[in-house]
């Protein structure tokens, strides 16, 4: 069975780690209210998705 000669380093083993990340969400805005959402969701704001409203969102007090 193969075993390594040396000792791989812990920086040389980070290097090779470092593309291994989190990206941010990404947001689009919904064209009914202009607010934030996340893409391929229901607007929390005004319930809308694909032009048609499919959630009853009760206002906030």
């Amino acid at each position: 069975m193969a075993l390594p000669k040396r000792k791989i380093s812990k920086a040389r083993r980070d290097k090779r780690r470092t593309h291994y990340k989190l990206s941010p969400p990404t947001y689009t805005t919904c064209p009914q209210c202009q607010e934030t959402k996340l893409p391929h969701a229901v607007c929390l704001n005004c319930g809308h998705y694909n032009g048609r409203k499919v959630l009853e969102v009760k206002e906030k007090v």
